[in-house]
């Protein structure tokens, strides 16, 4: 049987790769786009991502539109939760607010900024979600990337 680092093969294949997760709350106002931008920003070296690098200025893009589309829609939640999320090759920005209203998905539903987030996400083969939140009766929309090698 194949060993790998002291386990089986099929041990390895199934252990979880390395989650880093990072979430910051933001107050929902006129400072909220540059803060949710500097609070990633601020770990890209520590997830793996170059500063200044195509791809950084893609998720920073999409930090932007998120969280305009709460300044936008869902100006009533006085906070918002900005997360960043890596784990192996995918790195997952998400927003999350009180308003429970999910946003429209489809290409005939999406304003203009949702559709560039869209399509900055599919560039990294990646997509765009939106689910109920967990823990409170808001929304989490969530922007999924391969990270580029």
């Amino acid at each position: 049987m194949p060993w790998h680092r002291g386990r089986p093969t099929a041990g390895v294949e199934h252990v979880r790769p390395h989650v880093r997760r990072h979430i910051a709350s933001v107050r929902v106002g006129p400072d909220a786009v540059r803060e949710a931008r500097e609070a990633v920003a601020e770990h890209f070296a520590e997830v793996g991502v170059a500063p200044g690098s195509a791809f950084a200025d893609a998720v920073l893009l999409v930090v932007s539109e998120l969280v305009t589309n709460v300044l936008r829609h869902a100006a009533h939640s006085p906070l918002m939760d900005v997360g960043l999320t890596v784990s192996a090759d995918q790195l997952v920005v998400s927003v999350a607010d009180a308003e429970p209203r999910l946003p429209d998905l489809t290409l005939e539903g999406m304003g203009t900024g949702l559709r560039m987030v869209a399509e900055l996400a599919a560039d990294y083969d990646g997509d765009v979600s939106a689910e109920p939140a967990v823990d409170h009766d808001g929304k989490v929309v969530l922007v999924r990337f391969e990270v580029p090698v």
